[in-house]
């Protein structure tokens, strides 16, 4: 079994990342109380996504601004890896995706999908990342100082569309404004505004000047972190939400989370960064089949209306599609 030296913590944050993803996909706890779950799933949990962004940036993208943009190949691999993955997933929920009668009705319809809002619900992440990484290439090579100022100012951007829409179309320019950006891309967590700041943060932890103790680091993912909640409470409460990717303190939490994660010690096997990405493809398909399960059996109440059972149901089956998958 090959081991990858160095990066334990993020390797092994991975596979706990993308069991946040299904977690937001399920709402485990709601069966319990709303107010705990969307604390849980659709606040804390919303490190899973920019997590993943910023192991591109590190891995992916830093290796390039090193070398001065000369060493390309792990961009170009990146892209082409995941234009595939991209396109296979796509053909794979095609079916899924006409029984909802989600399919594109017309091209530009079919270009905002692809580009944007990904052909199956879960997708948009490849369109997003990849968008991501081109427009940090191209601001990278023009200055840092340049990365910065687009990448956060299209964040804050994109929160105002976001978990603090509420604000916004109070203004009836912005209102304007906003639903011209929401014609082209059903949300604002994307490529454009999502997606660059936490590439960016991703290859700034590539570079030594930037890191922090690791003590420093654990008191500031605890202060932001408390933070990020009372944010996310506080206009979930208030219905300011179009949605709930985008939070202002979810920045300074990526950063001191990364930093933890780079910090710890160990060997990770191989085989859980590519199974990472398998079971965040593969979960939405497990979805649908414990639903149908569930309805031709008369398990409903038991497997997918209490949605903690559903969730530990998905996460066993969709592992064990991984494994079957990966191993047979």
């Amino acid at each position: 079994m090959i081991m990858r030296r160095n990066y334990a913590g993020i390797d092994y944050f991975r596979m706990a990342a993308a069991f946040l993803v299904i977690g937001i996909h399920i709402g485990p706890f709601s069966v319990w109380n709303e107010d705990a779950d969307y604390l849980i799933t659709y606040c804390a949990g919303r490190i899973a996504v920019p997590f993943f962004l910023m192991t591109t940036g590190y891995f992916v993208l830093a290796p390039c601004v090193k070398s001065g943009f000369e060493k390309k190949q792990a961009v170009h691999k990146y892209f082409v890896k995941n234009g595939i993955l991209y396109l296979a997933a796509s053909l794979f929920y095609a079916p899924l995706t006409l029984y909802a009668e989600n399919a594109p009705r017309s091209i530009p319809d079919f270009i905002r999908m692809a580009l944007f809002d990904g052909t199956f619900y879960h997708l948009w992440y490849f369109p997003a990342a990849m968008t991501g990484v081109l427009i940090l290439l191209f601001l990278l090579k023009k200055s840092v100082r340049a990365a910065v100022i687009f990448s956060v100012g299209a964040y804050i951007a994109g929160i105002l569309g976001d978990s603090y829409y509420g604000l916004t179309e109070q203004v009836p320019l912005l209102r304007l404004i906003y639903g011209g950006i929401f014609s082209v891309s059903s949300c604002t967590r994307n490529g454009i505004f999502f997606a660059p700041v936490f590439l960016l943060l991703g290859v700034m932890a590539a570079f030594p000047d930037s890191r922090r103790p690791a003590g420093t680091c654990a008191a500031g993912l605890a202060v932001s972190l408390a933070g990020m909640l009372a944010e996310g409470y506080l206009t979930y409460s208030l219905g300011l939400q179009r949605h709930n990717s985008m939070y202002l303190l979810l920045i300074p939490v990526m950063y001191f989370l990364f930093q933890l994660l780079l910090a710890v010690p160990g060997k990770a096997p191989g085989w859980i960064r590519s199974s990472s990405l398998l079971l965040y493809i593969l979960h939405p398909a497990v979805i649908v089949l414990l639903r149908g399960f569930a309805k031709i059996t008369g398990l409903a109440e038991m497997l997918t209306e209490n949605t903690f059972v559903q969730y530990l149901a998905v996460c066993a089956l969709s592992l064990a599609f991984l494994f079957a998958v990966r191993f047979f």
